[in-house]
């Protein structure tokens, strides 16, 4: 038996998923990293710790589960996007890699949109607004900030790039994860000239631009030694986590749209027409499945907002069973309380970093259920301002397929169905993108002959949740007021300062 390795290069692990050359899942692993905190607002990691932590994930991985490296013929690579890894000439790491949650570039944006000409033109160029999670602001942090290393920078790479290249010794950045550097032209598919010399930044510091299928190369020498692998292995591309995710749950064809609750809140929908909103509420990026695209709205504390629910009100002391529970137990609706899920900012459909979390709405009756399921409910009308905005592109769907950790509560995927308004498709899948990133090394392999065929093979739905009709009409209505208070609030969230 043949098998492919998915890596993914995630903000607090690499992930390994091995899947023999049928598309079963043989052997899963992963390995932690540490993230770095220097000041308020920052987030960076070393990528370094990235490549230390892939070497040992694949070893444990052939050792425990007894592989032969010979039979692992391809391995490609999913990883966060926008996170930038800062190369000098010889090709070490100048500083720790800035990652796409961390928001120090405020007034880098600024700058791009005066440079640019605002975020119509910006959407012209490249399809998407200026946000601080971004690549190009990061790039403009680095020449403002630490001119020294920017003297010094010759390449940017993103994660999964770095990891590819040290596994290869071949530079590159594949399309879909370049789609969200804001300096690639989502149309052409080229890098945006006009983009990097508006902004006034070096022109050599780009890697060629890849289809996610490419064949890179083969493993090195050195890293065959210090992976395990054999040398004989393709390294394939590979795509953004995002992309990487919407592979894997057959988010390949129009029609489809995904809905993720992890940390981040994440809906995705595949489309054919490359057509960004102008105001730029919702991104646009090219896919990992070659000449398509996909729109996606993202919000910043979805399963993340539950999480702090946990641990911060409620001191650890549930499990989270207990808080599911607790929250059935209470109305549609949390008989009037409204959660706010901005607890770090927002990224669509409000791009604002100032916006803070709220609870409104509170009085004596409510109690502990009230409060974790307004959570619940806040952030699945977050993921509902997305779905809004993709809708409103002109983009049609038939289907809406849940995943994510929030989506194995049976509650919240009634919740997430009432508040939609639409059916909740539930998958056989729960591997996330390194589960696409495997898909991709086999597609680009030539072990599976195209992406719909092995997907529509691999990827089932289990289940179905039909909405509730009185709580979609109760939800429509709670959806308005919800939609108001951010608009009410945005100023005085910017007094906080």
């Amino acid at each position: 038996m043949n098998y492919i390795l998915g890596l993914d290069i995630g903000t607090s692990a690499v992930k390994a998923l091995l899947m023999d050359q049928e598309g079963k899942i043989a052997a899963e692993n992963s390995e932690e990293y540490p993230l770095f905190t220097p000041n308020p607002g920052w987030a960076e990691q070393n990528p370094i710790d990235w490549w230390q932590a892939t070497q040992k994930v694949i070893k444990t991985l052939l050792i425990e589960n007894k592989i032969d490296k010979n039979k692992i013929k391809a391995v490609s690579f999913s990883g966060q996007m926008h996170s930038s890894v800062f190369l000098d000439q010889q090709n070490k790491v100048i500083r720790k890699a800035i990652l796409w949650s961390d928001t120090r570039t405020s007034a880098e944006c600024k700058e791009i949109y005066q440079k640019v000409g605002g975020v119509e033109k910006l959407a012209k160029l490249v399809s998407n607004p200026a946000l601080e999670g971004f690549t190009a602001p990061k790039i403009l942090w680095l020449k403002n900030n630490e001119p020294e290393n920017y003297q010094k920078l010759a390449k940017v790479l993103l994660p999964k790039d770095y990891i590819r290249f040290m596994l290869t010794g071949e530079m590159g950045m594949d399309i879909s994860d370049a789609a969200g550097t804001l300096l690639c032209d989502i149309k052409s598919g080229k890098w945006s000239q006009e983009i990097i010399d508006l902004l006034e930044l070096k022109r050599d510091i780009l890697p060629p631009l890849l289809k996610s299928i490419t064949v890179v190369g083969k493993v090195s020498q050195m890293a065959a030694e210090l992976t395990g692998l054999a040398i004989t292995t393709k390294v394939i591309a590979g795509g953004a986590d995002n992309a990487c995710g919407a592979v894997g749950s057959g988010i390949i064809k129009p029609g489809r749209v995904m809905a993720s609750l992890g940390s981040s809140g994440v809906v995705v929908a595949q489309t054919d027409q490359p057509e960004a909103d102008p105001a730029g509420r919702i991104h646009l990026f090219n896919h990992a499945v070659p000449e398509s695209y996909y729109m996606m709205g993202v919000m910043l504390a979805a399963g993340m907002s539950f999480k702090w629910l946990k641990e911060s009100l409620f001191a650890d002391q549930l499990d989270y069973d207990s808080l599911n529970q607790k929250a059935a137990a209470v109305p549609a609706g949390s008989e009037g309380l409204i959660f706010l899920p901005y607890l770090y900012g927002e990224r669509t459909p409000h791009a604002d970093a100032d916006a803070r979390g709220v609870f409104f709405g509170i009085s004596g009756k409510h109690q502990q259920g009230h409060f974790i399921r307004s959570v619940m409910e806040g952030v699945t009308f977050g993921l509902r301002d997305s779905l809004e905005l993709i809708s409103e592109r002109g983009i049609e769907f038939e289907e809406i397929r849940l995943i994510g950790g929030g989506s194995q509560s049976k509650l919240w995927q009634q919740i997430t169905a009432d508040i939609f308004g639409y059916p909740i498709s539930l998958l056989n899948i729960e591997q996330g993108p390194a589960f696409g990133a495997a898909i991709i090394a086999g597609v680009g392999a030539g072990i599976f002959v195209d992406f719909a065929s092995i997907v529509e093979k691999l990827v089932k739905v289990v289940n179905i949740i039909e909405p509730i009709p009185e709580n979609v009409v109760y939800y429509n209505e709670k959806y308005s007021i919800y939609r108001k208070l951010y608009q009410d609030l945005k100023l005085r969230f910017k007094d906080l300062k």
